[in-house]
């Protein structure tokens, strides 16, 4: 099995996009994140600013809830020796371009062959 590949998912304006009071999915971030899930190695966290538990619960509205390990608050602080800028295996991925990632394209463009 090739090594895991940890993939955190943004909820707002990643997976859903808010118009006032209502939010509206982004189908195409789902369905990646649908398609991530189903590849072997790739483990999944969804986090948000809102909390852990608006990102559960938008997971679930969504009905991809169960392809998440946890669901987290993103951090205010970092107690870490490098910036995430710095970390050597860190890809960013814009909700644009995700339609076309894939977790041997992640990989590679990571350099892990």
């Amino acid at each position: 099995m090739p090594r895991s590949l940890v993939v955190y998912v943004d909820v707002d304006d990643t997976l859903v996009r808010s118009f006032g009071s209502k939010q509206i999915a982004m189908p195409a971030t789902v369905e990646r994140v649908r398609a991530l899930a189903a590849e072997d190695g790739v483990v999944l966290y969804c986090w948000s600013s809102g909390g852990g538990e608006y990102a559960r619960v938008v997971a679930a509205r969504l009905g991809i809830e169960a392809l998440f390990v946890a669901f987290l608050p993103k951090p205010n602080v970092m107690l870490d020796d490098l910036a995430p800028g710095a970390w050597c295996d860190l890809l960013v991925v814009h909700p644009n371009e995700a339609a076309d990632m894939d977790a041997v394209g992640a990989r590679a463009r990571l350099g892990w062959g």
